[in-house]
């Protein structure tokens, strides 16, 4: 066992003696947890726990990435304390938010770590195409990164979601994602599915998408967004759940169809004085962000209910 390890490891252990942490039994029941980039400006463990319970929410999905709420290179000393502080105050951490592109040593003292102290999911940073080189090439390194990690969260037991974000990314089509996730075929693999984005990248046809990648959903993400004029164009805006073009009653009833039921995530970017860019500083009362998340967290419980979910 190397120093670093030791010391991590003694750390956490200290962590879970001293605070006599339990971890709820699952449930099937979708845990809604909320992404903590919209409360950077909480860097108070305790108090951005206390905050997310106040405001409704299961759990936290945690940012452990450059500039978030726990950087990747402290994980073993801060890490701990935010998953204390959440039992403190009666919710749970069942997810984070990496960077992780590749397995490292720097993704393995994420990972040991995460997983030590009960974390089961973890969604992975983007794999970007460069229009200069050839697309399937590409493809194919992406791949290899990918079984990589897939190798080392079987180690630790944990999940590697990769989020099929809009753009110029592996998986925004999701036609090009699906098959490496077939030919890895690895249950600590999958997708965090994120119909905001599918919406974006294909309104009219992203259930075609979904259902290719529906066996691989391993979490959710939950947004919306309308089209707005901007100058001589048609531009994304984010917006209040149920305010934007995501059909989410569709969306809804497919995943009661086919019985998915795995975590949420709720995300929040339209204009929050910068707390929906992870800003550190906002401009805005911070009552204004958690009423903000409240109202839609209230809306999305209603959807959930009126569908069986």
């Amino acid at each position: 066992m190397d120093r670093r390890h030791f010391i991590g490891t003694a750390i956490t252990g200290s962590i879970f003696a001293k605070s006599n942490i339990v971890f709820a039994k699952p449930t099937t029941e979708p845990k809604i947890n909320v992404f903590s980039k919209t409360l950077h400006w909480i860097p108070d463990y305790h108090k951005l726990a206390e905050t997310v319970a106040a405001i409704g929410f299961d759990g936290i999905d945690l940012t452990v990435r450059p500039d978030g709420h726990v950087i990747p290179e402290r994980v073993e000393e801060d890490l701990p304390k935010a998953v204390e502080a959440c039992q403190k105050a009666g919710i749970g951490m069942p997810m984070i938010v990496t960077n992780i592109l590749e397995a490292t040593p720097l993704t393995e003292h994420v990972l040991r770590t995460a997983s030590a102290l009960g974390i089961k999911h973890f969604r992975m940073g983007w794999y970007q195409f460069d229009m200069k080189k050839d697309i399937l090439a590409q493809v194919a390194t992406f791949e290899e990164k990918m079984r990589g990690v897939a190798q080392m969260s079987k180690k630790y037991n944990i999940s590697a979601e990769y989020q099929n974000h809009a753009g110029l990314f592996l998986g925004a089509a999701v036609w090009d994602f699906e098959p490496i996730l077939k030919k890895i075929n690895s249950p600590f693999l999958g997708c965090q599915y994120d119909v905001h984005h599918a919406t974006h990248e294909s309104e009219t046809s992203w259930e075609v998408g979904f259902r290719i990648i529906r066996p691989y959903i391993k979490s959710i993400a939950i947004k919306d967004f309308r089209r707005v004029p901007n100058a001589d164009k048609i531009v994304k805006e984010g917006c209040p759940l149920g305010q934007g073009v995501v059909n989410y009653g569709k969306y809804l009833s497919l995943l009661k169809q086919y019985n998915v039921s795995v975590p949420v995530t709720m995300h929040f970017e339209y204009k929050l004085g910068g707390a929906e860019n992870g800003a550190k500083t906002i401009t805005v009362e911070p009552g204004v962000v958690t009423s903000a998340m409240k109202k839609d967290l209230m809306v999305l419980k209603g959807w959930m209910k009126d569908n069986g979910l």
